[in-house]
């Protein structure tokens, strides 16, 4: 497997850009688990935070099965078995989904919309189910990326990721876009965080300053740092 601390001109694009999501999940995950308990952390940021987590991994997982692995399997046959394994693993990642994403927070019992009080019931329910995400996740990502990367160097032309990735854009879920540009620029290199971006339309483009700049105040936030 590459280095992370390789230059991203030597490594493909579907593997910089698979590599840098599998840690955004893996970051994202673990702040949602350690940030759930800290009384600190506004109760708005951290269902946000949930909200984000659980459309992205949806997503991420569902683009997997439906259209990076039949892609892969019509030309390695052989990867069939160890593919439709990862699938598997992607369904128990859902049911922890479905638990994570029916936490509510609730105010004076009815469901929270502002950054009022939050429980300690509340704040426990939600950091054990972030755990049981967190923990499936990387699990899984241990699981995955033996088998995914070397499969996308081998198999994966350029032009075949690129179709694949406009898809998986043009699909994405309208929540929290801007954490994945925060957790993004976190994770990966300049050059590594553009290469991802590259796919991003035009009239997006001009908006990605403020949309990290908003994304590093709420990850800040969420560190129990303020803005």
């Amino acid at each position: 497997m590459n280095s992370p601390a390789q230059d991203a001109s030597e490594q493909s694009t579907a593997v910089i850009d698979t590599r840098l999501t599998h840690e955004v999940h893996r970051v994202a995950t673990t702040l949602l688990a350690e940030a759930a308990v800290e009384t600190s952390v506004p109760p708005a940021a951290l269902l946000a935070l949930r909200d984000f987590l659980v459309a992205s991994l949806r997503h991420h997982d569902q683009a997997e099965d439906d259209d990076l692995w039949p892609r892969i399997i019509a030309v390695a046959p052989d990867t069939a078995d160890t593919l439709h394994a990862l699938s598997a693993e992607h369904e128990q990642l859902k049911a922890a989904l479905d638990a994570l994403s029916d936490v509510a927070m609730t105010v004076g019992g009815e469901a929270m919309t502002t950054d009022g009080a939050a429980s300690e019931a509340d704040r426990t329910a939600l950091r054990q189910a972030a755990i049981a995400v967190r923990d499936l996740v990387h699990e899984h990502l241990a699981h995955e990326e033996p088998i995914l990367l070397p499969a996308l160097r081998e198999h994966i032309s350029p032009a075949a990721w690129d179709e694949f990735t406009q898809k998986v854009i043009s699909t994405a879920p309208p929540v929290g876009g801007h954490l994945m540009i925060g957790f993004l620029t976190e994770v990966g290199t300049p050059a590594e965080v553009e290469a991802v971006l590259a796919g991003v339309p035009e009239p997006m483009r001009p908006l990605l300053p403020a949309l990290r700049a908003q994304a590093a105040d709420d990850i800040r936030g969420l560190r129990g740092a303020g803005s």
